[in-house]
């Protein structure tokens, strides 16, 4: 028997969405579920397997292609262009968290010795580093001074390669017309706001507004004001994202 209808789904993680648009280009029905709206039993931990993920994927595409409400709920797949978009703002967001991790590691290594009160964020940091003394009077140690350093050298890294991220982007927003529409224009006019900077508001657009949140609840639950769909209580359930189980029927 032939079939008239081919629906491939997967759960969202690590691959991303190359998957589904790859099948969607080839005239193939494929959707991208997403893992928080699977409903499993808190009863008790359950065996985690590839084949029982298969079998819950399967019973819940089928119920939601059946138009049954409360099964799963399905992630809008982005182009590669979105995707792309979002790569600057998550590698800036990254680079920051790593350079507040070397400055308060700098400063713990200090504390070991008595030294408070050092700014590691100076453009000098380095030359007032060999300057510091201990709460017993005597230069750091040697492997100490080295490894903080490797620490600065990273800083200044890290920091530069933020500013390239930043200057990139100003240098895209200024290059599109006045008159486009798009992305860039929305930056710019979020970017009017009083208190919102060009960050804030290229974070807005490329992470949330390009979404298609159904309602204001889902707006919340995507900003952390509300619960999520896997919270139960006072206790906060953080689901696994394993890689993609894959499941698929072919119909008559």
């Amino acid at each position: 028997m032939r079939s008239s209808r081919i629906v491939c789904a997967y759960e969202a993680g690590r691959d991303g969405f190359w998957l589904a648009r790859w099948l969607q280009a080839r005239a193939i029905e494929a959707y991208v579920i997403h893992p928080a709206s699977i409903a499993v039993s808190r009863e008790h931990r359950r065996v985690k397997s590839d084949r029982i993920d298969t079998e819950l994927l399967m019973r819940s595409l089928l119920g939601w292609l059946r138009g049954e409400k409360r099964h799963c709920s399905m992630a809008t797949i982005p182009t590669m262009a979105e995707e792309d978009a979002r790569r600057p703002g998550r590698e800036r967001e990254s680079l920051v968290s790593e350079q507040t991790r070397i400055v308060n590691r700098v400063k713990a290594v200090l504390a070991l010795f008595g030294i408070g009160g050092f700014n590691p964020r100076l453009r000098k940091a380095a030359q007032q580093l060999e300057t510091q003394r201990t709460a017993e009077g005597t230069p750091l140690p040697d492997n100490a001074r080295a490894e903080l350093r490797r620490d600065l050298e990273r800083l200044c890294l890290v920091r530069d390669q933020i500013r390239a991220i930043e200057s990139a982007r100003l240098q895209r927003l200024t290059a599109a017309p006045a008159t486009s529409q798009g992305p860039h224009a929305m930056v710019r006019l979020i970017a009017r706001v009083l208190g919102i900077a060009i960050e804030t508001a290229d974070m807005l657009v490329n992470e949330i507004l390009s979404r298609n949140l159904r309602d204001r609840r889902a707006v919340a639950r995507y900003a952390g004001l509300t619960g999520a769909p896997d919270e139960s209580g006072q206790r906060r359930r953080e689901k696994d994202w394993p890689a993609p189980a894959t499941a698929g029927f072919a119909g008559g």
